[in-house]
């Protein structure tokens, strides 16, 4: 994903009050308070952090035991079936992607899309996991061919999941991610060039918002001491992106096809989401108090 810098709170603690002998009182007092502040600020971080590190954890668990299950759609040769879970399982994946992208050698072997493997490789010879099983499913409708990457695809996933278990999570990851994910959705898979196949692009979508949405309600409490007007506005933000979103849905939790947008759906989408990532993208001035 493309980075976009973002001005992030610091999690350091100025002892101020120790700087001088001769501070007065009032400077004392003030010091103190102010040192006190940021060690609740920074108590409250921790805890959006762990609880963030949690909940992608939590996701990568579903991923991995969903996937065992695709694997095993596709050797009994269930095609029909395994079409309508691949986009779902994804779902996990793509909330995840602030952390699960920081590991690029397993998102290249989960998740790279032909044409960046082969722009990066100059062949096709190598690629793998959910996008190489999506182009055999719906370009060849088949899922013999399949198996192999289906094994491979659930080893890379443990593999990821075992990653995770050691990342230290910071606030500088969470809060570039959550503008990032926006970013990457806005620039990227408004063209539908995600998922190229099987056009279940939206699934990507809505996992994307789930993903910042998650984030910013972690940091929530955080940005209502400083802005009540911005967390406000993410509120109507998140809700609009999501209301589009909606429209779009065929059932509780399938959506309709990509190409079955018009121009129209897919520039009030792509304007929704450039809407919402311009507040995003200020919750790292608000939590550093700038």
């Amino acid at each position: 994903m493309k980075k976009i810098g973002i001005v992030l709170f610091s999690t350091a603690i100025l002892l101020t009050g120790c700087a001088a002998n001769n501070s007065s009182n009032k400077t004392d007092s003030s010091s103190q308070a102010s040192s006190s502040q940021t060690a609740v600020n920074q108590k409250e971080l921790d805890k959006a952090t762990a609880d963030y590190k949690s909940f992608v954890q939590g996701q990568i668990d579903q991923l991995l035991t969903d996937t065992e299950k695709f694997r095993d759609t596709l050797k009994e040769g269930k095609l029909d079936e395994a079409k309508k879970q691949y986009p779902l399982i994804r779902m996990a994946y793509e909330r995840s992607e602030p952390i699960a992208e920081s590991f690029g050698e397993s998102d290249v072997k989960i998740d790279f899309r032909l044409v960046d493997y082969v722009d990066e490789n100059k062949t096709e010879e190598g690629w793998s996991g959910f996008h190489r099983i999506e182009k055999i499913m719906w370009e060849e409708n088949t899922t013999k061919g399949t198996e192999s990457y289906a094994d491979q695809l659930v080893n890379d996933i443990k593999e990821l999941k075992a990653k995770i278990a050691t990342v230290e999570v910071t606030p500088d990851m969470m809060l570039t991610g959550a503008v990032d994910l926006l970013n990457e959705v806005a620039t990227s898979k408004i063209t539908g060039e995600e998922e190229v196949f099987s056009h279940t692009d939206l699934y990507d979508f809505r996992a994307n918002i789930e993903g910042a949405e998650k984030i910013f309600e972690l940091f929530k409490p955080l940005i209502q001491d400083k802005d009540e007007k911005l967390v406000k506005t993410l509120e109507l933000e998140f809700k609009n992106v999501n209301g589009l979103l909606d429209k779009h849905m065929t059932d509780s939790e399938n959506y309709k096809l990509y190409t079955e947008l018009t121009k129209e759906d897919t520039k009030e989408l792509a304007e929704a989401v450039t809407k919402l990532g311009e507040p995003l993208s200020q919750m790292g001035v608000i939590l550093d108090g700038k």
